[in-house]
This record gives structure tokens, C-alpha cells and sequence, in this order.
């Protein structure tokens, strides 16, 4: 009798593909489909950079990989297996983590407690420990190469915007569960250079540490530095996935957009001799001195490096920051703005830095938003005309393409690039003399600037002045028909455009320290006594910074 066969030996089995990986995934809301069929592998051990404009389902695709949404149809895996995700709680316990763009924190009790929010430190009895809080606070900033950036102590109320990013950073690495996938979105727009380089060290570690990295920004510098692929959306669907190495800037841009963005910047120069702003010897408690013009047409770039007072004159102009000395005149007329209701009425206008906290009523439709400033001319006696409203707000968000249902959507549902046009839409209906946009790109994906590029340079043709602040070199190099140049509170110089390069800009940035350093080489003490000799300096050297 003989032996039977051994069975033939089936299909292979390959080994799951370590990572996070969305699989056929789709979402709806209503009659509106924000993701197609989204098949995306994030491997572990590689930074992935997701790309694609505002509204392109990058968001969307986040909140479904992190268990904010749940998908209309497909899966998630981790490393091969399906994750059934019904809230952010079970994103976390599985290892994935999310830095939103717009950082949480509690105003009132301090960064550790911040950072621990929900998992402190108990004795026995429950009791708070807060000496064991020090003591992890205090190893994990100091694992994470924080420790010179981020005070324990300060309370959330305190921190900059960069800080409470960190604090975001800070909470998604910490935790019982090791992290093993990681999504960063738009992680640097409140960072300073010195703030960012730690955090690019800190996401190369976790990259060699075998954690899936997840990279979404618009600023492509970074990716091209950071990614090892990159992975763009458009209109909800993959457009593409490439290896960093083996693409450009131009193919990337190509693939978000579906057209060539190669001139950003159309500018005709439109200014008059007509001086709509004139400030002289403006004084707060955060600038000094400030001499500034800005004529109808004209647009002015106020560049520097962070912390260098440019937001704060932009408070001062808008009537947000006492005037300690000096004034400001708009068309000719001498202003005393106590508030920013007296700016508003004066016709000047501010898009400040931070809109979610400080420009838009995120839980408010977009025709409130719009028609915010601009109900005087819509009332009749105190009622406003509701179907004026609607046509204003509507006329808006037509002019500057603002994508949503209607101008009865929430803004909080809008993307960045939308709610920034929906801000821009508020000054555009009121129709001011003046328009300061700080940082009016920030968090925008490249087809959104160019249509704010646009935006700002059709007010400039339609005489408006515009004081525009921003921290990328190429936008004020591209935009401003001159750039003032701040550091410390006081202005360092002045370009015109045909002056303006990279290393003009940059090297008034940093005058003084660039003075400090020529002083302290020369053996000059920048009390303003020369070590060399007894004579005294000229007062003058002595001034306010």
C-alpha cells in the first residue's frame, strides 16, 4: 500500500507590509463626496509627505486614518491587519497619532498637565502625583530636545503658537502605547527656524525608530528635505505617488493641481503718489519709532525674523495696541484708534495671523463671516435685510472661489485656503483704504496662493493700499513693490523691488546682530563704550530697540 501524496502545497502567504495603509477608502458627507477610492501605503521607517491643494481630502483622509470619521467605504490596516476605528481613543491605544495644525490646549493650567491631560501621574488614594509629573515632563522634553524651548511651567494662556504646537508634539509621543504611525500636519507654520531644525531632527529619529511618519505641508522645501515619498491628493482621489529623489518641485505642483503654476506672482505696478497710510514715530510697548508710508495701489511687504515686531505694528495700525507716542494718519486725516471698532470705521482693515482664534467665528456661517464688518450699509433702521446679506455674501465667495455647499455652511467645516478667502471676503465687502494681511498664505496649499496672489494684487489695481507681513522670502520678494525690514520693534531698512533679493532682506533681518557680532570683533561693547578706548560713543547708538 502506498503512501498518499502530500498535499500540494497552496499559495504563499506574504508577510504583511509593516505600516499604515488605507485601502479603498471613501467618505461622504450628504451629497457631497470628499474621498474616491483612496488606496495609500504608509510604510514604517519612511516619512511619506501627503500633498494636494485645500479641499483636496487631506484632512478628510486624516481623520479617517486617526478614528475621527468613520469611512463611507474601505479599511485601514495596521501592518496588514484591519483596525476597526470608531473615535480618536482607539486611533491612540492601536499607536496612531496625530499633530493637528490648529494646537488644543487648556489656557489655565500648565504645559506638564497640558501634555498629560488625561493620563496624570496618581498616588495611592488617586491622589495627584505631581512630583512624578515633574520628573516625566522633564524626560521627555529633554528625550525630545525640547528642553530649552518649552517651559513646564508656563500655563497654556501663556504660550506662543509655537508652543502650543510643541505641546501637541509633546502629547502624541508620550503615552502608555508606543507611537507607530505619526501624522503631522502643517507642523512648522508657527515654528521658528530654530524651533523647526529640532523637530526635523526629532521626526528623522522616529523615522530610523521604525515609525510610519506621515508629512503634510505646503512648503516645499521641507518636503523635498524630509520625504522619502510623497503622495498627492487632488479633487479627493490620488493623483500620484513618487519617490522625493526622483521628482521636482514643478511635477509635484503639477500633480496637485493638474496645470503649471510657473508664474505665481503676475504683478503690474499700479501704485499713485496718493499716501493712504502714514504713519511717524509710532511707539508701543512692542515697536519703536516706526516711520511707514503706504500709497493707494501700492503694495508693502513688512519682513523679518520671528519676534521681530512686525504683528505687533500690525495690532498698533488696526487699533488693537495702545499708542505710547507718534501717530498715524489714513488719507491725510490724523487718527486716534482706541479700539478696533474706531480702525474698521476709519477703513482699515486686518487679516490677522491666527484666523481660526482671532479672525472667524468657526461655529458662524460663511454669510456671517462675510457681512461681519459690513451691516451698517446693509441695515435699514436696526433690522439687517436678510436677502442682501445672503447676495453680498454670495457675490464674495463667487469673486474669490470660496469651494462649499453654500454661504450657509459653517466655517469650521471649510479647509484652510477657504476659510482665509472667506476672511479676505469680509474686507473685500467692506471695501477699505486700507488692508493689512499678516501671513495670509499660512497653511495654504500652492493652487490657493496663486488665487490669493491674485486676490491681493486686483485690490492693489483697484487702489487699495496693502501692508502685507509674511515670512516666506520668495511671496514678499514676489508680491511687495517695496519691503520694510523690521527687527526688535524698529525698522532696519528699506528695498525697493529692483533692490529686493534673498540676501538683502536677510541681511537687514539681522542688522543688529550682525552689528553686535562686527562690534564684538572689534572689541566694541555694545553697551556703547569702546573697550579700546575711553572716549564715549554717540548717544544716538544707544536707542530703542
Amino acid at each position: 500500500m502506498t503512501a498518499p501524496e502530500p498535499p500540494a502545497p497552496g499559495p504563499a502567504t506574504e508577510p504583511p507590509v509593516p505600516g499604515l495603509t488605507a485601502d479603498g477608502v471613501g467618505k461622504r458627507f450628504g451629497a457631497v463626496r470628499a474621498l474616491t477610492g483612496v488606496s495609500l501605503h504608509f510604510p514604517a521607517g519612511q516619512v511619506t509627505a501627503l500633498m494636494g491643494e485645500n479641499g483636496a481630502g487631506k484632512s478628510t483622509l486624516l481623520r479617517i486614518l486617526t478614528g475621527d470619521h468613520l469611512p463611507t467605504e474601505g479599511r485601514v490596516l495596521l501592518d496588514g491587519a484591519p483596525l476597526a476605528l470608531s473615535s480618536p481613543i482607539d486611533a491612540r491605544r492601536a499607536g496612531i497619532r496625530i499633530i493637528p495644525q490648529e494646537p488644543e490646549v487648556v489656557p489655565h493650567v500648565p504645559v506638564a498637565e497640558n501634555v498629560y491631560a488625561g493620563a496624570l501621574p496618581r498616588r495611592a488614594a488617586r491622589r495627584f502625583d505631581r512630583a512624578e509629573l515633574r520628573r516625566r515632563i522633564t524626560a521627555d522634553l529633554s528625550r525630545l530636545g525640547f528642553e530649552q524651548i518649552l517651559d513646564p511651567d508656563l500655563l497654556g494662556s501663556q504660550l506662543t503658537a509655537a508652543q502650543r504646537q510643541l505641546v501637541e508634539i509633546l502629547r502624541a509621543l508620550t503615552g502608555d502605547t508606543p507611537p507607530r504611525a505619526i501624522a503631522f500636519d502643517e507642523p512648522t507654520s508657527s515654528l521658528s527656524e530654530h524651533e523647526s531644525e529640532a523637530l526635523f531632527a526629532l521626526i528623522r529619529r522616529l523615522r530610523d525608530e521604525g515609525i510610519a511618519v506621515i508629512y503634510v505641508s505646503h512648503r516645499m522645501k521641507e518636503i523635498f528635505r524630509l520625504a522619502d515619498r510623497i503622495a498627492v491628493l487632488r479633487d479627493g482621489a490620488v493623483a500620484g505617488v513618487v519617490a522625493a529623489a526622483d521628482t521636482t518641485e514643478a511635477e509635484v505642483v503639477r500633480l496637485m493641481v493638474g496645470r503649471d503654476l510657473s508664474s505665481l506672482f503676475v504683478r503690474q505696478e499700479v501704485a499713485t503718489d496718493r499716501v493712504v497710510l502714514d504713519v511717524q514715530g509710532l511707539t508701543t510697548d512692542d515697536v519703536h519709532g516706526i516711520d511707514l508710508r503706504v500709497r493707494a495701489g501700492e503694495i508693502v511687504a513688512l519682513a523679518g525674523l520671528i519676534g521681530a515686531g512686525r504683528s505687533e505694528l500690525a495690532l498698533a495700525l488696526a487699533g488693537d495696541a495702545p499708542v505710547r507716542s507718534g501717530h498715524i494718519s489714513l488719507n491725510g486725516t490724523r487718527l486716534r484708534l482706541r479700539s478696533p471698532r474706531d480702525a474698521i470705521a476709519a477703513g482699515i482693515g486686518l487679516a490677522p495671523e491666527e484666523r481660526k482664534a482671532q479672525a472667524l467665528f468657526l461655529h458662524r456661517t460663511i454669510r456671517d463671516n462675510t457681512t461681519l464688518v459690513s451691516y451698517r450699509r446693509l441695515r435699514r433702521w436696526r433690522f439687517v435685510r436678510n436677502s442682501q446679506e445672503k447676495a453680498l455674501a454670495q457675490e464674495f465667495a463667487d469673486r474669490l472661489r470660496v469651494h462649499a455647499p453654500s454661504v450657509e455652511t459653517e466655517v469650521r467645516t471649510l479647509s484652510g485656503g477657504n476659510q482665509q478667502k472667506v476672511v479676505l471676503a469680509r474686507w473685500l465687502a467692506h471695501r477699505p483704504d486700507l488692508l493689512i494681511l499678516d501671513e495670509p498664505t499660512r497653511g495654504v496649499d500652492i493652487g490657493a496662493k496663486a488665487e490669493i496672489y491674485q486676490i491681493i494684487a486686483d485690490l492693489a489695481r483697484e487702489g487699495v493700499a496693502v501692508l502685507v507681513i509674511s515670512s516666506e522670502l520668495p511671496e514678499v520678494l514676489g508680491l511687495a513693490d517695496r519691503i520694510v525690514v523690521m527687527q526688535n520693534g524698529h525698522v532696519t531698512g528699506e528695498l525697493s523691488r529692483a533692490e529686493a533679493t534673498e540676501e538683502a532682506v536677510l541681511a537687514l533681518a539681522m542688522a543688529d546682530d550682525l552689528q553686535r557680532a562686527g562690534d564684538s570683533d572689534t572689541g566694541t561693547d555694545t553697551t556703547g563704550t569702546d573697550t579700546d578706548t575711553d572716549r564715549d560713543t554717540d548717544p544716538a547708538s544707544g536707542a530703542a530697540r
